[in-house]
């Protein structure tokens, strides 16, 4: 399940960085226009896919440890309370795809986080 959570990371935030990035007009729709706090978004963004870039690549030339499982549980997990937070926080939550995209995303990494949870306690 990590590779899952980490390769969803990947393919979702690739485009969305991208197009963040060169401000395309379908961004607007979903984030608002260009403000410091949609650029702060980006830079977040930005962070969460190098990390799950870097995690991956360790996974696939090492294979899996005990320190990069922590690493990601806890890039996971930040990324689960965020994300949920946007279905309380966000006005209209249930009508907006990236509320809804971010409530699935949350469910995966849950079932990943709740996965390698037991094996790092042990």
């Amino acid at each position: 399940m990590l590779i899952v959570s980490l390769l969803l990371n990947i393919v979702v935030l690739m485009p969305v960085v991208g197009s963040l990035a060169a401000r395309a007009p379908w961004i607007a729709r979903a984030w608002g226009e260009r403000t410091p706090a949609r650029d702060i978004l980006l830079a977040i963004y930005v962070a969460i896919l190098t990390a799950s870039i870097a995690l991956l690549a360790v996974v696939a030339t090492v294979g899996p440890s005990v320190a990069v499982e922590a690493a990601a549980v806890a890039l996971l997990a930040v990324q689960i309370v965020y994300k949920v937070l946007t279905a309380v926080l966000v006005q209209d939550a249930l009508r907006n795809p990236v509320v809804l995209s971010n409530l699935g995303i949350a469910v995966v990494h849950g079932v990943t986080v709740a996965s390698l949870v037991p094996g790092l306690l042990a």
